[in-house]
């Protein structure tokens, strides 16, 4: 994933061209909100920040369970710059995913859409580059972008929810199985370290309901750096 994630971390240097609950909504390229700089800047150094990673997948069910567990982010220094590093943990082993500089902001919400492109890649048999092309055009494509509040650590905070449905208008959606209707939902506040609540992604069963392919990100803790 090291050098897809690469990728998109030069989308993010380029700038490209936990449920709320809604209470406005508007209708804008979410680019800027998605991929805001900065937000990295509060978090000590000597801080991991820690999030959950569940997968369902019922086409694969034993992969989901493997990409199952926690992805931490903590920092070092590197030649120029503060280095955020990702690792995925999993029943006391674990694997890098990557370090890119902290400065840009925070890196998983490329860990999420690239998990999400890599797994509908394998599932519907197409093409990655495609599938990470049109999520890219997505991003500065309208999306519904709304307002409300989320539970956090006992409390309501204010979040600002983006939803995206990539592959609504796709000429390909034939050929995308439940992935034609993927609905991808990311919930951010300025009250969580690191910006983000939330990073879902939902694709429906054959049936229409939820479970055919689902991946939820959620923040859960400020751990002290090992």
């Amino acid at each position: 994933m090291h050098r897809t994630l690469t990728f998109l971390a030069a989308l993010a240097l380029a700038g490209a061209a936990g449920a709320a609950s809604p209470q406005d909504s508007t209708t804008e390229g979410p680019y800027d909100l998605l991929f805001r700089q900065g937000t990295l800047d509060d978090v000590a150094q000597d801080r991991t920040l820690v999030y959950t990673r569940e997968v369902t997948n019922a086409a694969d069910p034993e992969a989901a369970a493997g990409e199952t567990g926690l992805v931490a982010l903590s920092f070092s220094e590197g030649e120029r710059d503060t280095m955020a590093n990702l690792q995925f943990r999993q029943e006391g082993k674990h694997r890098n995913l990557g370090s890119f500089p902290a400065s840009v902001g925070n890196p998983m919400i490329m860990v999420f859409y690239e998990t999400v492109i890599r797994d509908m890649a394998e599932a519907t048999g197409g093409s990655a580059f495609y599938i990470r092309n049109r999520v890219k055009e997505a991003l500065v494509e309208p999306a519904e972008i709304s307002q409300g509040e989320a539970r956090f650590e006992g409390g309501e905070v204010p979040v600002t929810r983006v939803v995206m449905h990539p592959f609504a208008d796709d000429a390909e959606r034939a050929r995308m199985g439940p992935f034609a209707d993927l609905e991808l939902s990311v919930v951010m506040s300025d009250e969580v370290p690191g910006w983000y609540l939330s990073l879902t992604a939902n694709a429906p069963d054959a049936s229409g309901g939820d479970g055919g392919y689902v991946t939820d990100m959620r923040f859960d803790t400020l751990e002290p750096a090992r």
